[in-house]
């Protein structure tokens, strides 16, 4: 058979930087088409490795080549010490959830901002933040306050495409509030610091949550009917109601400030964070259906994220033979217009590439390439402040669109048609009964949209509201 398919001859007038260009296409249509992301850039990513090295050492040597270097990539990763961090960050947030912990986030909020137009609404998004804080899946914070918030907004006379648009845009907040699973991902691919890109998302997060409760008490005070406030709370049942969100506080603190202060690396501040979060939902009657439930949901996620990460970096490895990586970072950075103006066109692929792709589909798939291209255009990795086209240095510069990009792939979350967030807010709100479908809730989050897009502006605008905690370091 091998001698029959002279794969070196058949393969010598065969460009690889053509190829990977023509697979990269082929990985795109089986996207769309519905092919998981995890083994269409697996599947595309060993063709494209085959048929390099069958081009350089005939087909059956060639063949073997890449199913080694295959093999090899899921393990070398599976073993790194920064991905096992991923796992304990999803396990502290379902734990938390049934320690009872987003309950009590929800009813401090409630108290102590609910007397704002919309304020139920401003305290849910203040609440998904808090939680964001102890959790890193945007869809488990979404799924969690669609239980709690959806169904007391409602009673109030919330308007329910309002009140189903803000959980699902609360949500999002998960993704960029540490500890979050998104930019532990961001950092395994573009080989950054874990621990200064947790640090560098506490303060966008916070910006974010206060841009989403500006324009949520900005729409209830326009239009009145659309979230009334909720008053009769005295000053000492909002004082009386502070303890209650003092473990998330507790857990927060172990976190940012053990890396911080460098008493833990992140995998260790995250164990340590999950078994203090273990102990409070123990302490407050979680029973071993409740533990096993938790246990298994974080090890679901934990399992499709190591496969799409596993899967992407074999195309990865492809890429990186073909070079397509360089080639294109030296084609943005050749465009004779402002690097701003460049950026700008690359975040506006992601909005577009959002509508059609999850989060961390998007993320890992571009990134190999997005990302070289952006530290090309500041100048390069080397590249000093003041002789950078985008005001950072090249070590600053990765830190600074990890938070960007992460930014934007939080619109993924609530814009049609992918939008995950707004359909697990659907189906939660199907079982239990809410006349809201998934149309509704894509209508109520389309207005932060508009809020992400500002924030994502101001994150430009001034980069240091993103480097100033990690520079402490």
């Amino acid at each position: 058979m091998t001698e029959l398919i002279d794969m070196k001859a058949l393969l010598a007038g065969v460009d690889i930087f053509t190829l990977s260009l023509w697979l990269s296409g082929a990985l795109v249509v089986l996207i769309l088409i519905g092919v998981r992301v995890a083994f269409a850039t697996a599947f595309i990513g060993f063709l494209g490795l085959a048929l390099f090295f069958m081009q350089k050492q005939g087909f059956e040597r060639g063949l073997v080549t890449a199913m080694k270097l295959t093999g090899q990539i899921p393990h070398s990763k599976a073993t790194t010490y920064a991905i096992s961090l991923i796992p304990t960050f999803i396990l502290i947030g379902y734990l938390a959830y049934y320690a009872g912990l987003t309950r009590t986030l929800f009813e401090v909020a409630k108290r102590w901002v609910g007397w704002l137009p919309g304020g139920m609404a401003v305290a849910t998004v203040f609440a998904t933040a808090g939680f964001a804080a102890v959790s890193g899946a945007s869809v488990a914070t979404s799924a969690v306050f669609s239980r709690i918030a959806i169904p007391e907004m409602l009673a109030l006379g919330y308007d329910k495409r309002f009140a189903a648009g803000v959980v699902a845009a609360g949500g999002t907040l998960a993704s960029l509030i540490p500890p979050s699973a998104i930019l532990v991902i961001y950092a395994i691919i573009v080989e950054q610091s874990v621990g200064k890109l947790l640090l560098a998302g506490f303060v966008p997060g916070a910006v974010s949550a206060l841009i989403y409760a500006g324009l949520i008490t900005g729409m209830a005070a326009w239009k009145k009917d659309l979230g009334p406030p909720v008053r009769g709370f005295s000053w000492g049942q909002r004082f009386a109601a502070l303890p209650g969100a003092s473990p998330i506080l507790f857990v927060v603190f172990i976190i940012i400030y053990s890396v911080y202060f460098g008493w833990a690396t992140p995998t260790e501040a995250g164990a340590l964070g999950a078994f203090v979060v273990l102990l409070m939902a123990l302490r407050n009657g979680m029973r071993w259906g409740e533990l096993k439930g938790a246990l298994m949901e974080s090890a679901k996620l934990t399992a499709m994220i190591f496969t799409m990460i596993w899967g992407v970096l074999i195309y990865v490895r492809f890429l990186g033979f073909a070079d397509l990586p360089t080639a294109f970072a030296d084609w943005i950075s050749g465009f004779d217009q402002p690097a701003i103006v460049t950026l700008l066109l690359i975040l506006g692929a992601y909005v577009v590439l959002g509508m059609f792709m999850d989060a961390i589909g998007m993320l890992i798939l571009t990134l190999p390439v997005t990302f070289p291209a952006v530290v090309a255009l500041n100048g390069g990795p080397d590249v000093t402040r003041e002789m950078s086209a985008l005001g950072m240095s090249g070590a600053e510069v990765g830190i600074w669109f990890g938070i960007i990009v992460v930014k934007m792939a939080e619109l993924c979350l609530i814009t049609p048609p992918i939008g995950l967030n707004c359909f697990v807010v659907a189906g939660v709100c199907s079982d239990a009964k809410m006349d809201i479908k998934v149309q509704d809730v894509f209508r109520g989050a389309s207005p932060f949209f508009i809020a992400d897009v500002v924030t994502v502006g101001v994150l430009i605008a001034f980069p240091q509201i993103v480097l100033w905690l990690p520079g402490l370091l």
